[in-house]
């Protein structure tokens, strides 16, 4: 096939659902990263919680997307692609408002009936609804407003997607912060979105079904997940690997806190966190190059222990520049293993589960948020506050990290060991 007659495939292959749903979804990872830029310090700085409080209240924040996600696809399913869209953005544009608006002269009414903490937990609740609507929806439009020939471009189209759009966000931030309002983050967070409702409402079309496609209800989801919870080989697995996750979202938390209180307080931290899509986007193809050779696991071992050593940095030198080199050493370690993550997963299902144990490969990153946030508070608190030795903050998650790659080095010797034993 010829480079042209390629490129008319790809130009005639995408139905407009695709392309309406993937660029809706560029504008949700934008205001989804903008907002999670900058909500440690929002809540600490802002809204004056506690260091604990508001590391606590931002792994929720990040938590709840993962954990609503699972039931996320059998709820759009049942609605369709273009109501849970609608609804989606709907619900994150009001979500992204109240948490922007929280701490206005206007709110005050609503904020004096129940305890702050409270009023935002509840509030930081609502874009995981949103989001979990949206990402099964895109997902499921790609496949199905997609020719059989160009579908696997379209998924390469929508992950580059999501990258620029968890990319824009920081750096958006970033500039609103340099410019003295964060608070204008979460308004511009939720315009973006408001703005996808109107995209969705006159250009979305339902995507049709491809022959017996079925998704599972939401009695069905709850069979799978005990369907799951019954395989202890795989469970141990996702509650190990859930160790990485504790170590990754560090650099949304504590790391904020961290550089505010430690090292610059005029230090612009959302634009720092840019650092960890940009090297995504750059590096990605280059390191599956090189690591193509390894074994899924191993590549998962190797990238589990790249990302908790590189908070070494960051102790030996502690500076913003060093703080952005972190980062790329912690990006270099998600590279590595998180493309052969899902691609172990899939082995370790059994064949005529796939689709079931694919759909709770998330819930480390859910059970990771929960405990970064009170784990993460904690150690600010404990190390930074009480103890004035802020850098065994960082010495504490490196300790999970190696924790962590351990257990899955004496896993992966486990099950090496019992194959031989059963042959």
């Amino acid at each position: 096939m010829t480079f042209s007659e390629r490129f008319h495939e790809i130009r005639t292959g995408f139905e407009r659902p695709f392309w309406v749903a993937n660029v809706s979804e560029l504008f949700e990872r934008l205001s989804y990263y903008a907002v999670f830029a900058v909500m440690v310090r929002y809540l600490h700085e802002g809204l004056h919680f506690d260091v604990e409080r508001a590391s606590n209240l931002t792994g929720m924040f990040g938590g709840w997307v993962w954990f609503l996600a699972v039931i996320g696809g059998a709820v759009a399913d049942r609605l369709g692609f273009r109501r849970a869209l609608s609804l989606a953005y709907l619900i994150l544009s009001m979500a992204y408002f109240l948490l922007g608006s929280i701490g206005a002269e206007w709110f005050a009414p609503v904020r004096n009936t129940m305890p702050l903490a409270t009023l935002v937990g509840i509030v930081l609740i609502l874009p995981a609804l949103g989001v979990a609507l949206v990402k099964p929806s895109v997902v499921g439009t790609t496949a199905r407003a997609s020719n059989e020939n160009v579908r696997s471009v379209g998924y390469s189209i929508y992950y580059t997607l999501v990258n620029v759009g968890s990319t824009l966000g920081p750096l958006l931030a970033g500039w609103e912060e340099a410019h003295g309002r964060v608070d204008s983050v979460f308004r511009i967070a939720a315009l973006s979105v408001f703005l996808m409702l109107f995209l969705v409402l006159f250009l979305f079309k339902e995507p049709r079904r491809v022959g017996a496609e079925k998704s599972p209800s939401l009695g069905e989801v709850g069979k799978n997940f005990l369907t799951v919870l019954s395989n202890p080989r795989f469970m141990i697995f996702l509650l190990i690997f859930t160790g990485y996750w504790i170590v990754f979202w560090q650099e949304f938390i504590a790391l904020p806190l961290y550089i505010s209180a430690y090292i610059d307080p005029n230090a612009n931290t959302a634009r720092i966190l840019a650092t960890d899509p940009i090297v995504v986007i750059c590096f990605t193809m280059v390191i599956g190059f090189l690591t193509k050779r390894m074994q899924a696991f191993h590549a998962i071992v190797l990238g589990t222990l790249i990302s908790s050593l590189a908070w070494i940095l960051l102790i030996v030198h502690p500076s913003v520049w060093m703080a952005v080199a972190t980062l790329v050493v912690v990006a270099i370690g998600e590279i590595t293993q998180q493309p052969r993550y899902y691609d172990y997963i899939s082995r370790l299902a059994p064949p005529e589960q796939q689709g079931t144990y694919m759909g709770f490969a998330f819930l480390p990153l859910g059970i990771g948020s929960f405990i970064a946030g009170k784990f993460s508070g904690w150690l600010m608190h404990h190390f930074g506050e009480e103890l004035h030795r802020p850098q065994m903050v960082w010495w504490s998650v490196i300790s999970v990290g190696l924790a962590t790659t351990l257990l899955l080095w004496v896993y992966d010797l486990y099950l090496r060991q019992k194959a031989n034993h059963e042959r």
